[in-house]
């Protein structure tokens, strides 16, 4: 991902184009100040890269993330509109780099299966209810956030994963731990979580992988 963060602000300042940075999810809760602090310094860390590395501006989930956000782009840009005079040259990044997706040291776990099924339960009962974003975990999460949960329980059912104890990613895995998630998230009688479960099983159970989820979901829309 460095690589191509890098790859993108040079690509886009050779071109005269605005590099600008990713969206900070993280949410500040104004009940909760330990999580609100978190959520600053997580922000604050993510935009010192970007903007270090030559972004001309980014974006955040929650306008109280603004004020951090400003302080650290005004301290690279100053009264600068933008650097897009930094041309990057020093970057050279290569076709494996953009295309190496593992993870160093990186293993499959229950509680991973259990967090990738509790997200893309929570966000598609709130787009089913109309709400194409939604605050899951002290993060915003849109589809693409669902998208990823449910294919890789696909991938990891329809390909033997195990977990990192050992045991196999089944489909009777994944239904006992649906089940327990639904459970948590208050059953199939809160909001519109029914649908959603159905919705995940059928993404997530099929012969052929879906491509995408809302082409399933939109009959389900009221």
């Amino acid at each position: 991902m460095r690589a191509y963060t890098e790859l993108m602000i040079r690509t886009c300042h050779k071109r005269g184009a605005h590099a600008i940075g990713g969206m900070a999810a993280f949410i500040p809760n104004r009940r909760d100040p330990v999580v609100t602090e978190n959520a600053l310094a997580k922000v604050r860390e993510d935009k010192l890269r970007e903007f270090g590395d030559g972004c001309d501006g980014t974006w955040v989930a929650h306008p109280d993330l603004v004020p951090t956000v400003l302080e650290v782009a005004n301290g690279y840009l100053g009264d600068k509109p933008n650097q897009k005079e930094r041309m990057r040259e020093d970057v050279h990044v290569t076709d494996a780099q953009i295309t190496d997706v593992g993870v160093p040291g990186g293993t499959i776990t229950e509680a991973g299966l259990r967090l990738n099924i509790s997200v893309a339960l929570q966000y598609m009962n709130a787009w089913l209810m109309g709400n194409g974003a939604a605050a899951i975990n002290n993060l915003m999460e849109d589809a693409a956030t669902a998208e990823i949960s449910r294919s890789q329980i696909w991938q990891w059912i329809h390909h033997g994963a195990r977990l990192d104890d050992g045991r196999p990613v089944t489909r009777s895995l994944y239904e006992q731990l649906r089940n327990e998630e639904l459970v948590k998230l208050g059953g199939t009688s809160a909001g519109r979580y029914e649908e959603a479960a159905e919705l995940l099983d059928e993404l997530c159970l099929s012969d052929q992988f879906i491509e995408f989820l809302t082409l399933i979901a939109y009959s389900h829309l009221d």
